[in-house]
């Protein structure tokens, strides 16, 4: 049997779980109990900042400046302190469809 005092993860009786085993436990843990379909189906759905950002393979710094959106509001965005508006949900969506053709619409500038 595993000793849950023990320091570390003992990966070796996580490994050797089956899918069954390891769905079992996590349904019987009382201080995480699994989300209802109607807490899932309210949940919110926020775009993954910090996934584009990575995904393009950018710092937070030349997001920033690429997409104009200040620096401490992405910082904010990725650290959870606060969320994208709907306008900045809808802005994200599009960075993270057409990211190219989204910085080249911003370096053409407004007349």
């Amino acid at each position: 049997m595993h000793n849950a005092k023990s320091p570390g993860t003992d990966w070796a009786y996580l490994g050797a779980m089956t899918d069954e085993e390891a769905e079992a436990n996590a349904l019987a843990d009382p201080d995480n109990p699994p989300m209802t379909k109607e807490q899932l189906r309210a949940a919110r759905r926020m775009p993954q900042v910090k996934v584009i950002r990575r995904a393009l393979r950018l710092t937070q710094e030349e997001f920033s400046v690429r997409y104009r959106i200040p620096l401490g509001t992405l910082r904010d965005w990725e650290q959870g302190r606060s969320e994208p508006d709907a306008p900045a949900r809808a802005y994200l969506k599009v960075i993270a469809v057409d990211p190219a053709g989204t910085a080249r619409a911003l370096s053409k500038g407004v007349a």
